[in-house]
């Protein structure tokens, strides 16, 4: 307790209490002292709330004409103090109240923007909490202060973001879930680059396109999953420059991919073997059944675990995709199949590429 705005936060918090007939404040030595008609440990525990470090000296019984009615005195502090104390009044509400602005956001539709917004607003003190709904493609954010910074930080992405509301709201009003989200999130990290490394080696081994380009599917919502959850900590420009060679990295691959897909089309090669083909990707299908239905079991409302379901969702698609090239295969003694869902797979990867480079700008 060292100036009147701590003074007026503790006439604040006691005055309440009918048992306190007086408080004198002596600020230079900071010491309270409370005279009250009946012992209590109210006053006490009303003071630790405050977290100004009190502790309790000595209680003693005085004598009641000990108490002096120092009013006219004190009516000359209070008005000193009445512009310290409508300031803090002023804090204390705000720290029980927030902003909910609602956004739609028309070109979100998957976890790169959601990521690409994350890290854009990332260096805003005043965002308390994200909340996606990228199905309905919106964007609630929970902030401290009034400001226009986060919607002129949002219309630079050029994803067609639109304000649609901001009200206030109470503080509890958001919780954080976010530690039991992301053991989900790293679950199906980890899940996706374990197929990504199984995919690629038993796709070189089999000759299959498809194969190789599940693989780097597998490794572009890896990247996009770890750029979301890597490093809490580190700063913006450092996230945003691993974005980028992330992004490189995958688009090199995809390219270098449909190159090989582009040479095999027009050279002689041998039929790859479909039965390599369907039971890797059988178990990849498996593997992303797995994730969608632990992020279903989660039963999360929050957007961004919804987007991972849809990505999960996608990665089924794909993998159901390899296994009918693979039945074709057998079916037509023809390298055709695995190689036409090799470019597919490829050009989706290119796509994946594209936009985690965004989220290094």
């Amino acid at each position: 307790m060292d100036c009147p705005s701590e003074e007026t936060l503790i006439r604040m918090k006691l005055e309440g209490l009918s048992m306190i007939k007086s408080l004198v404040f002596d600020i230079e030595n900071r010491k309270l002292t409370v005279f009250h008609s009946e012992e209590s440990s109210e006053i006490e525990n009303h003071l630790k709330e405050l977290n100004l470090g009190s502790q309790l000296q000595e209680t003693i019984v005085v004598q009641a004409d000990e108490l002096k009615d120092d009013s006219s005195v004190q009516s000359v502090e209070n008005e000193k103090l009445a512009g310290v104390a409508n300031e803090v009044q002023q804090k204390l509400k705000m720290s029980f109240t927030m902003f909910k602005s609602t956004f739609k956001i028309s070109k979100m539709d998957c976890p790169s923007e959601e990521t690409l917004i994350r890290m854009k607003l990332e260096g805003l003190s005043m965002i308390k909490s994200l909340v996606f709904d990228i199905e309905n493609r919106k964007l609630t954010v929970f902030h401290s202060e009034e400001s226009s910074e986060i919607e002129n930080h949002l219309k630079e992405l050029n994803l067609g973001s639109q304000l649609q509301e901001t009200i206030v709201v109470q503080a509890d009003e958001f919780k954080d879930n976010s530690s039991v989200q992301s053991k989900l999130l790293w679950t199906v990290l980890i899940i996706n680059f374990a197929f990504f490394i199984i995919e690629i080696t038993t796709g070189f081994i089999s000759k299959s396109m498809g194969l190789v380009a599940d693989s780097l599917d597998m490794l572009a919502d890896a990247l996009v999953y770890g750029l979301s959850l890597w490093a809490v900590g580190s700063t913006v420009f450092r996230k945003k420059k691993v974005a980028k060679l992330s992004g490189y990295f995958q688009l090199a691959l995809a390219l270098i991919g449909l190159i090989e897909v582009i040479r095999r089309f027009i050279s002689f090669e041998a039929v790859p073997d479909f039965k390599t083909m369907i039971i890797v990707s059988i178990l990849a299908l498996i593997a992303n059944s797995v994730c969608l239905y632990l992020l279903q079991k989660s039963k999360s409302e929050e957007a961004h675990m919804k987007a991972t379901m849809i990505f999960t969702s996608n990665d089924i698609i794909v993998n159901t995709g390899v296994i009918l090239a693979g039945i074709l295969v057998l079916l037509t003694q023809s390298k055709y199949p695995d190689l036409i869902i090799g470019s597919i797979v490829f050009l989706i990867v290119v796509r994946g590429a594209f936009r985690i480079l965004k989220l290094g700008k």
